[in-house]
């Protein structure tokens, strides 16, 4: 790979890097949870976070569609700013992997690739089992859930929501928040996160 320097100077396995281990970072996601995605080792993906190593592009690709963003976000430094419009066809949105993956989750992203600052996150989310207990969330901004199959408790703070379809929820992300109990699955429904916007 190329060793040419990014807008601060660093070297482009660096920046790569460093953009791989702030997407990874911002969703609260281990080294091994990426690593059972990719099927890159541990020590691999550490290699490659702190600019010791290059990857390769097959490589990239599997990072890059395991954390939800398109290989160009991760050369973000070196690209222009990207199309004004995305679509994404019926069942074409990327399977990612969240913190809720190993509890049952499916999440397909619905749109990635937003520039520099993610403004916010889409996810086509399904569950499909209840036998384990499912993790209780909580990030930066606010979250919007929209149901379209199924029936859900959902907690949100100390209170819990039944939402069936055409059942919506808003609340802030920071809010401990998440699934308590799986009433008709399957289950699918929209959840959409908007971040906060970066002081100027």
């Amino acid at each position: 790979m190329d060793k040419g320097l990014d807008s601060s100077g660093l070297p482009l396995e660096e920046s790569i890097g460093a953009a791989i281990r702030e997407v990874r970072q911002r969703h609260e996601l281990t080294l091994a949870q990426v690593s059972e995605q990719t099927g890159i080792s541990r020590g691999m993906l550490s290699k490659i976070e702190t600019g010791q190593t290059s990857a390769g592009l097959d490589s990239l690709a599997r990072i890059a569609r395991a954390l939800g963003v398109s290989m160009s976000m991760l050369f973000s430094k070196y690209d222009a700013a990207g199309s004004s419009a995305q679509h994404v066809k019926k069942g074409q949105g990327m399977e990612t992997v969240r913190r809720g993956t190993k509890n049952g989750h499916t999440y397909h992203l619905l749109a990635y690739d937003q520039g520099p600052v993610k403004r916010f996150e889409p996810f086509l989310i399904t569950m499909d089992d209840d036998s384990q207990r499912y993790p209780t969330f909580h990030h930066p901004g606010t979250e919007f859930i929209y149901m379209l199959e199924g029936k859900i408790e959902y907690r949100s703070g100390d209170r819990v929501y039944l939402l069936e379809p055409g059942d919506s929820l808003t609340f802030q992300g920071s809010v401990p928040h998440g699934p308590e109990r799986l009433v008709k699955c399957p289950i699918r429904f929209l959840s959409v996160i908007v971040y906060p916007t970066p002081s100027e």
